[in-house]
């Protein structure tokens, strides 16, 4: 399956790449000796085989429940020590989003 100018042109206006006239010769060159490095992988692949592997398989979450340790829970007096800014014991940072609201 061979792509035309016309398509290789299609695909970089996609990823918004220009291209020169000589470019779109090279490029159209270029992906069609890649199509050709795969044709012989493209006999073996069988739509209705399911695959071996698949990077999330059976995924479950592994973390452990949250458990609340008070006598390790730094208390917020001292977790604010070193805070540059405060208020109502809560962290006060800069403004990312530029309008509206304090910081």
């Amino acid at each position: 399956m061979a792509l035309t100018e016309n398509e290789v042109r299609g695909i970089a206006d996609y990823a918004r790449i220009a291209l020169e006239p000589e470019e779109l010769t090279q490029m159209t060159a270029y992906l069609n000796d890649a199509l050709k490095v795969i044709e012989p992988i493209e006999r073996y692949i069988d739509a209705d085989v399911p695959p071996t592997f698949h990077p999330i398989g059976d995924l479950a979450n592994v973390m452990r429940e949250d458990d609340v340790d008070r006598d390790r829970a730094l208390d917020i007096a001292a977790a604010l020590d070193n805070a540059a800014s405060s208020r109502e014991g809560m962290f006060r940072v800069p403004s990312i989003l530029g309008e509206g609201g304090e910081s």
